[in-house]
């Protein structure tokens, strides 16, 4: 039985996409736990996920393209983002 169709509480999903957004703004997310986070909120199972366990468990190297086609069902694509810079200790 697929499990998306049970009882869908969209208030989580929502709680759930915020929440990977919020991290990955913040660098607070490695790829694999936003890949999880992605998961979770898209109602996937695992084996329906499957191919991109790899990446969930930040064990894979995965191309730009394998990423985009990843993000894709949330609308996101993959881009280079600033990383923030240091304190100026001086």
């Amino acid at each position: 039985m697929d499990k998306r169709i049970r009882h869908v509480d969209r208030d989580r999903d929502r709680e759930l996409r915020d929440e990977m957004y919020r991290k990955v703004a913040k660098g607070e997310v490695t790829i694999g736990e936003a890949v999880k986070l992605m998961r979770k909120s898209s109602r996937l199972t695992q084996p329906e996920f499957a191919k991109h366990r790899a990446i969930e468990r930040d064990v894979g190297n995965p191309t730009i393209e394998t990423l985009n086609k990843v993000v894709k069902i949330f609308g996101l694509q993959v881009g280079f983002v600033p990383r923030p810079r240091p304190p100026d200790l001086t």
